[in-house]
């Protein structure tokens, strides 16, 4: 197996694809309803809806990073951190998980066209290595559907 392909396993495996870990990313975001999905477990903390989207906008940042492409094609103005209260609705929701869907398709393409050779390079930034941000961005949907299903459990389930 290459290391592209190793990358590509991660991406896929964090994301939606079956791991030994258990819960993904996407596994974590099934069957929500918008009541659970916009709890706040406390005043100025993230909602479950709001991680969704920040995971889309870091994986259209590192598509953007490792193929050097400018800033500013991400779908929702802003960056990092997108306001979601649940007043958007229903169909909002869907429309945001179809871009956190499209955001890892486009990663995904991105990665599996990256050589073994090209992985050693830097980013425009020069901190990390192209192969470091895949291996990061990995580790971040892992990292927040764990957080995903540390808030799913917290959620006092209609008390509000």
């Amino acid at each position: 197996m290459t290391t592209t392909a190793l990358l590509l396993t991660l991406v896929d495996q964090s994301f939606d694809h079956p791991a030994w870990h258990g819960t993904n990313l996407r596994g974590s975001l099934r069957g929500l309803t918008v009541r659970q999905l916009s709890w706040r477990p406390g005043k100025g903390r993230h909602n479950i809806w709001e991680v969704a989207v920040h995971c889309a906008y870091w994986k259209y940042t590192v598509r953007r990073r490792i193929l050097n492409e400018k800033r500013g094609s991400f779908p929702l103005k802003g960056s990092n951190w997108f306001l979601r209260t649940g007043a958007e609705g229903i169909g909002v929701w869907k429309a945001d998980l179809a871009m956190l869907d499209d955001c890892h398709q486009q990663l995904r393409k991105a990665v599996a066209e990256i050589s073994s050779k090209d992985l050693k390079n830097r980013s425009a930034k020069g901190m990390w290595t192209i192969a470091q941000m895949i291996e990061g961005i990995a580790s971040h949907d892992l990292y927040h559907a764990g957080q995903i299903q540390l808030l799913k459990r917290l959620h006092p389930r209609g008390k509000r």
